[in-house]
């Protein structure tokens, strides 16, 4: 169980709106007399939380608490998360100098430390899986989840929370670097945040999570217009309602407890009541494509019937020879009487 540090409501609102620069940069929440965080957060195996440390923000005057986090095999001198740990917080709290980016990283927020710790927890009690640990590098060192899952089929799956937008190229680097190595990577953001609409064209779902609200968030595609001949389509699912919504799509928002989300070897998994939904659109769509695609076998069938009893009709007799000098009707070609001469033809021709 990874406990999550105590904040108040008002903080993690906060902390989710759009002014939340002052009092999001926070690891903790406002410690008061008697309150059972301040020594809650020790355990011994490795990779969960040991005894916080309580430091006051300066610009605040808030108490904070800073988590110490074991994790055996890191990165030396590294926790925290690469994204959001920096090189002015405490040495728990910073990236290794070759890892940091331009400018270095801001201290971690409340909705960034809480959200990791609440998905570590839930993940850890998900069907299926073997271990969860916080704050652990890939294998050659390059990158760094904010929490790791090892699924008993060997699959893992790196948790990622994000409050802030990332770049299309910075997003995509750390996302083809987990695959690289065989790492399915999960990312939660921070509601109302613009995230990279890349992420839809590499073909993975949004998932959102607001702490105040203890609920989760992703976006369905709507099914695509059923323009001309759409039913010859090779993937029929997105005449429906699909999940992860293709880039252009326009998007559903569905909220959810966090609780009730799967975790799966292709990540986080929709809960019931939701696939149900998606496959039933889907499969509307799809037995319409079907009563289309058999009315064209139908049709065509038709005409090679057609064409068949064509073929097996014995050919006309050919006209009788017509006298010298005689007349023909110009549409059959038969022998003209002469007083139709000035039509030039029989009178049903």
């Amino acid at each position: 169980m990874f406990p999550r540090p105590s904040a108040t409501a008002a903080t993690l609102r906060e902390a989710e709106g759009e002014g939340a620069e002052r009092a999001g940069r926070l690891t903790g929440g406002r410690v008061r007399p008697g309150d059972p965080a301040r020594g809650a957060h020790r355990r011994g195996a490795a990779g969960a939380l040991e005894a916080p440390r309580v430091r006051r923000h300066g610009s605040t005057g808030l108490l904070l608490l800073l988590p110490r986090v074991r994790s055996p095999g890191r990165h030396p001198g590294a926790a925290g998360d690469a994204g959001e740990a920096g090189r002015e917080g405490p040495p728990a709290l910073r990236a290794p100098p070759a890892q940091a980016p331009a400018g270095g990283h801001g201290p971690e927020t409340v909705w960034h430390i809480t959200t990791k710790h609440l998905l570590a927890a839930w993940a850890r009690f998900r069907p299926g899986v073997d271990r969860v640990r916080l704050e652990q590098w890939t294998e050659d060192h390059d990158r760094r989840a904010d929490g790791e899952v090892l699924l008993r089929d060997g699959t893992k799956i790196a948790l990622e929370a994000q409050r802030k937008l990332m770049t299309d190229d910075g997003w995509r680097a750390r996302h083809r670097d987990y695959a690289r190595q065989g790492v399915v990577d999960v990312w939660f953001w921070r509601p109302r945040v613009h995230f990279p609409h890349v992420v839809l064209d590499e073909g993975l779902p949004v998932w959102f999570y607001s702490v105040s609200k203890r609920e989760a968030a992703t976006s369905l595609g709507r099914p695509h217009a059923r323009a001309h001949q759409w039913w010859q389509a090779s993937d029929l699912s997105v005449f429906g309602l699909h999940h992860p919504p293709c880039a252009l799509d326009e998007l559903e928002r569905v909220t959810m407890p966090l609780a009730v989300l799967g975790l799966g070897p292709g990540g986080a998994v929709l809960p019931e009541d939701l696939r149900k939904r998606v496959l039933d659109s889907q499969r509307e769509a799809q037995e319409e494509a079907k009563q289309r695609k058999d009315g064209e076998a139908r049709y065509a069938r038709q005409v090679r019937e057609a064409r068949d009893r064509a073929a097996r009709v014995p050919a006309p007799l050919p006209p009788p020879p017509v006298p010298a000098g005689g007349l023909r009707c110009e549409v059959c070609r038969r022998p003209l009487d002469p007083l139709l001469v000035k039509n030039r033809r029989h009178l049903l021709c």
